[in-house]
């Protein structure tokens, strides 16, 4: 296949393509401009994670945290400054993306502080913040799938704030993030906002699923265990989908796309295969389907386009993937508590880290 086939899979299979990483090398090298012409990227996303691997030990921040040093006295603000140049720069480039598909593609996702994950209040009025800092109708602010992070997010719905619900990795929490986004549609309608202004997506992170799943299976072991390896991921991507259509493809949806409403899309993340011994495509190819949105990180996409196929993939599914579900309950694997808890402890831990590294490499700078 060809980056230029490759750029034609929004029209041809209905499926968003969204870069999963964001830099000012990016930015000032053609390098994202040349994604959205040639390889038909349609949206960005960031995250803590990202942000220190572009600043740490790259040239093109140097001369700005400089300069930020002496106008700021606190390194969170020089930090904002950086992350918001970038961010403004990326929502610009995407911007006739955003205008072409009226507002269902073209965005670009930052993250709120790992620090505010169990504190739904300053969730949502770090959101606000940011959406301010940035000033670009095409921001998506990003929170966590915790309880208080699902909380903020349905308040802010509520307020016509778009958001990118990250950090899911089970099925309950699909529901109950789905659910929210229509209580806050409901309460926005409710006050007289505009419903075709608001944007929602919800993350599922899938290799980190099969990474945590597989080493308990090969803990378990025995013929059961081994042959639901690398089964997990999918199967989540599956079930999801299928509900994804049950919520918002049915009638119970209807008078709110009739107010120009999006559903929300699901947004496969963590599509970067670990496991060397898996295809490197295993959660590109296997989980192309209408509206939905899939976030590569450079190397995955550059695969995708050198040898990926490109086809309706996540076909009606859910007895087999709810078998799988099933046949891990049986074999003492929580999907939906103790594996979803730990990823989610183990996620927010991460940015968490990547963010502290990041504002000590700004300081030391």
């Amino acid at each position: 296949m060809t980056a230029s086939a490759l750029s034609r899979l929004h029209e041809s299979q209905g499926q968003s393509l969204w870069l999963d990483n964001l830099s000012r090398e990016l930015l000032e090298d053609d390098g994202l401009p040349r994604l959205i012409r040639d390889y038909g990227i349609r949206g960005v996303t960031s995250n803590p994670t990202i942000f220190k691997k572009a600043v740490v030990g790259s040239d093109y921040y140097t001369d700005d945290i400089a300069a930020c040093k002496r106008q700021y006295d606190r390194i969170e603000s020089v930090y904002e400054h950086l992350v918001v140049t970038d961010i403004r720069r990326a929502c610009d480039m995407l911007r006739p993306v955003w205008e072409q598909s009226h507002g269902e593609d073209g965005w670009v996702s930052w993250e709120e502080s790992p620090g505010i994950a169990h504190d739904a209040a300053e969730s949502v009025r770090a959101a606000h913040h940011l959406r301010e800092l940035v000033d670009r109708p095409n921001v998506l602010i990003k929170v966590p799938g915790t309880a208080e992070g699902i909380e903020a997010f349905e308040t802010l719905i509520s307020q016509g704030v778009s958001v990118n619900v990250t950090l899911l990795f089970s099925l309950d929490q699909v529901r109950r993030v789905f659910a929210a986004y229509r209580r806050g549609l409901e309460a926005l309608e409710a006050s007289g906002g505009r419903l075709n202004e608001v944007r929602a997506v919800a993350s599922l992170f899938l290799s980190r699923v099969d990474t945590l799943v597989d080493r308990q299976l090969d803990e378990i072991g025995g013929e059961r265990a081994e042959s639901l390896k690398g089964r997990s991921a999918l199967a989540l991507a599956g079930m999801t989908y299928a509900h994804f259509r049950e919520v918002f493809e049915g009638e119970g949806f209807e008078r709110f796309e009739q107010r120009g409403a999006f559903p929300q899309t699901p947004l496969w993340a963590s599509t970067g295969t670990k496991n060397p011994a898996y295809s490197d495509l295993l959660y590109v190819e296997n989980v192309i389907a209408p509206r939905t949105i899939n976030t590569l990180p450079d190397k995955t996409l550059e695969a995708f386009a050198d040898h990926g196929k490109i086809a309706s993939t996540l076909k009606p599914r859910y007895d087999e993937d709810r078998r799988v579900w099933d046949e891990l309950a049986d074999l003492g694997i929580d999907m939906d508590g103790a594996v979803r808890d730990q990823l989610l402890d183990e996620g927010v831990e991460q940015f968490q880290t990547s963010f502290d590294e990041l504002l000590e490499a700004i300081e030391q700078a």
